[in-house]
């Protein structure tokens, strides 16, 4: 029977009797803990004797049972590491996330978990997160090998503090289908409309206003839809960034990207620009050119939506690969009213910081990093995204992965990502690892999409990394931004339906600027200034 989690009175008393855990010494090296001796410095298993540890993790879906699921079965009996999962559907995830840190009943680690920037340097400093650097350069070559590779990888997940305290998600900067891509249109609705690609925003609210009014799918109901998502607005606005003049420094500190011809920071939701982006949209919206639920569905629930193929633009992935849908093409990247053409919704490769975090609960740290490494390796890449030989992927002569027909062509009538998640977990894309081409392939018009986005991605030099705060620059951070970002998003919302009138526009910014954004702005700026003295 797997065991559950330990009450915050039993972690209590084993911290007392010393057995849990490591900890800190006041030179910040990492002490070992009393287990250290125990694990294998390289292959597997990792221990020789089985252990078994608490974790708590999000799923994408709600009927996984991740102690039984293949995939942790068998790292199990190849690691010989058994892990107790708790785990919770991802809309659940911060409120519970956030509820077991303040209550101090954690568990030893937590996966897929997309624990924030501001809590790993919160409760890094104050103990509750193990510092990962000396566990890292033991125990995890895999990962160390890509910090040494990418210096902007290392310097993302470093702390202000200088400590790392996540595993993150990573996707390979070599492989484009992951760096940059635009939404999906129907290429077949465009055909019988006679009408053209769409190159501009004005041209797109043309091209939807067809779809809804003009009968493209020759039903003779009126049942076609605009564009639609089941990832949110901020999936719609990250499209159109680019289009608007915004993030020219990329999308990885989100609210912010430089004044022309400066190195000062801006606050986008602010500008001139993200105004007529969003003034853009309000007319799609108030037309009902695109999905009337997308401030409050969830992509499990559009995708029921979604499968019916009444959308003739999806921002979502290849609808192709997961809903057998034919006949969508990737969206032109849209010319702006400047002239601007660029895609600049983009990162470094660097994912959520904190997808895997060990706590001062952990009894086998050394042996945890060694499980979390091998996802970082071909091995364990393998495994975690393709699953098992024979039984979810097969391998040809050259040595090329694809799913077996079980997995893309399900007879029971799962789209991929429901097959596939009966033996692994990515699906959703909550996930410490790195994705890399060999083993996340895709279909073809997915690879042509992203080759027609290429042309316009940003240029890499102009991506800054996530700013890395100190604990005290990060509580003011929070203090401030907690309720900034709750009023930007419902105030975006607002503009956008309409309930909110755009002649409102200079009050939400009074607003703002009374809720300390200027202080924000000085601290950002501040961080951004010390990160490039220490380059």
């Amino acid at each position: 029977m797997k065991r559950r989690y330990f009450s915050s009175v039993a972690a209590t008393l084993l911290l007392t009797a010393g057995i849990l855990g490591a900890c800190s010494n006041e030179e910040g090296t990492t002490e070992k803990s009393a287990n250290a001796d125990k694990v294998n410095a390289t292959g597997m298993p990792i221990v020789d004797e089985k252990i078994q540890v608490d974790g708590f993790a999000a799923k994408f879906f709600a009927s996984q049972d991740w102690n039984k699921l293949m995939l942790w079965e068998e790292y199990e009996k190849i690691s010989n590491i058994e892990v107790n999962w708790n785990t919770i559907q991802t809309e659940g995830l911060v409120e519970k996330r956030n509820l077991m840190l303040a209550s101090g009943d954690y568990p030893e680690f937590f996966f897929a978990s997309a624990v924030p920037k501001t809590d790993l340097i919160k409760y890094g400093e104050q103990g509750v997160f193990l510092p990962l650097n000396d566990y890292i350069d033991k125990y995890a070559p895999n990962f160390k090998k890509i910090l040494e590779e990418y210096p902007s990888v290392k310097q993302g997940v470093t702390m202000a503090d200088g400590h790392i305290y996540g595993f993150p998600a990573i996707y390979d900067p070599e492989y484009d289908v992951l760096r940059g891509d635009t939404p999906w249109i129907r290429k077949d609705w465009l055909d019988k409309l006679n009408l053209k690609e769409p190159e501009t925003p004005d041209e797109l609210y043309k091209v939807l206003k067809a779809f809804k009014e003009q009968d493209p799918n020759g039903n003779g109901k009126a049942d076609e839809l605009g564009w639609g998502t089941g990832w949110g607005i901020n999936t719609m606005i990250g499209y159109l960034r680019g289009t608007y003049g915004l993030n020219k420094q990329g999308n990885m500190n989100i609210n912010l990207d430089f004044k022309e011809g400066t190195e000062e920071f801006r606050f986008i939701p602010t500008t001139d620009e993200y105004k007529e982006l969003i003034t853009f949209l309000h007319k799609l919206y108030k037309e009902g050119l695109i999905n009337k639920d997308v401030f409050s569905t969830e992509p499990h629930v559009f995708a029921a939506e979604e499968s019916k193929g009444n959308f003739g633009m999806l921002s979502a992935v290849n609808p192709l690969e997961t809903q057998k849908l034919e006949g969508y093409i990737g969206v032109p990247v849209l010319e702006g009213p400047t002239g601007e053409r660029v895609i600049n919704d983009m990162s470094n490769g660097l994912g959520n910081l904190g997808m895997f975090v060990l706590t001062d609960k952990a009894k086998n740290p050394e042996a945890m990093v060694r499980w979390m490494d091998h996802f970082y390796g071909d091995e364990g890449s393998k495994m975690f995204f393709m699953g098992f030989e024979g039984v979810t992927y097969e391998e040809d002569a050259e040595g090329n992965l694809k799913f077996l027909p079980e997995i893309i062509n399900n007879q029971k009538g799962l789209n991929q990502d429901q097959a596939i998640s009966q033996y692994l977990t990515w699906p959703g894309g909550y996930y410490p690892g790195i994705v890399k081409e060999k083993y996340f392939p895709v279909i073809e018009s997915t690879f042509e999409n992203s080759a027609k986005a290429k042309p316009y991605f940003m240029k890499d030099e102009d991506i800054i990394p996530g700013l890395n705060y100190t604990l005290d620059e990060n509580d003011k951070v929070s203090a401030i931004m907690t309720d900034v970002q709750t009023y930007v998003d419902e105030m975006t919302a607002a503009f956008i339906t309409g309930k909110q009138d755009f002649g409102k526009w200079e009050d939400y910014k009074k607003t703002l600027d009374k809720m300390g954004l200027q202080s924000y702005l000085e601290t950002a700026q501040g961080a951004y200034d010390r990160m490039q003295k220490q380059k």
